[in-house]
């Protein structure tokens, strides 16, 4: 993959074995020789992150880790970046769609399966802000269809979400039976976006999250919204 700089670690997952990933090097990598990321509406600023490993990304990683999957339990991730929480529960054989808007996701995550070993996993291209933005044909990746039973992310409330966006995605693709969990840095959006999933019928139970081993302190939520 020219034009980028990687670095290859062992994630450790509490309740799973770790995770062998490739990530970007840090946040300086851009390089979009084609066009794609202009045409997704992805900044240079922006670009770089979902190519780094995110302690949000952890936590989601280790919830699923340590949740009891339902048997045909269908699973979408939405804004996987990197897509730790999807491969745990790949690896635990659930049917997992992972999804992303970013153009090289899938390729990240197409390596990722092969460092760890794992069977061929279902990516998606998910854009919940501009939904009927053209993907480029080069991506090669249909668009998030059908519904699911549990709707999981990592730091997806990053920004205001005045036209509810988010919600009404996660709307069009949640089961009329299912759960929303999502892991939240304290970014400030959280009780918006709880009152409209109040309003789509989900009830929310938080649980605070501590700092990750090793890792820099960390305070953040897990948002576990249930409808049913």
């Amino acid at each position: 993959m020219p034009g980028y700089l990687f670095k290859f670690e062992s994630i450790a997952i509490e309740g799973a074995a770790p995770l062998q990933i490739r990530s970007l090097l840090n946040n300086q990598q851009f390089f979009d020789l084609h066009g794609e990321a202009e045409a997704l509406g992805i900044s240079s600023a922006f670009w770089p992150l979902f190519g780094l490993l995110w302690p949000s990304g952890q936590h989601l990683a280790e919830a699923m880790a340590l949740r009891p999957l339902r048997e045909d339990e269908s699973i979408l991730e939405i804004g996987c970046g990197l897509g730790l929480a999807s491969l745990v529960a790949h690896r635990k054989g659930a049917l997992v769609t992972a999804s992303d808007c970013h153009p090289l996701a899938a390729a990240f995550m197409l390596e990722n399966l092969r460092l760890n070993d794992l069977p061929p996993l279902r990516y998606c291209h998910g854009n919940w802000a501009t939904p009927n933005l053209a993907i480029p044909p080069s991506l090669r990746v249909p668009k998030v269809q059908g519904l699911f039973e549990l709707i999981i992310g990592s730091d997806v409330l990053y920004e205001r979400d005045d036209e509810a966006a988010l919600p009404r995605f996660i709307e069009r693709h949640a089961a009329p039976l299912s759960e929303v969990m999502i892991i939240d840095p304290n970014r400030g959006n959280r009780s918006a976006f709880s009152k409209r999933m109040s309003g789509m019928g989900y009830r929310l139970e938080e649980t605070p999250l501590k700092s990750l081993p090793l890792a820099l302190p960390y305070s953040g939520r897990l948002l576990h919204y249930r409808r049913d």
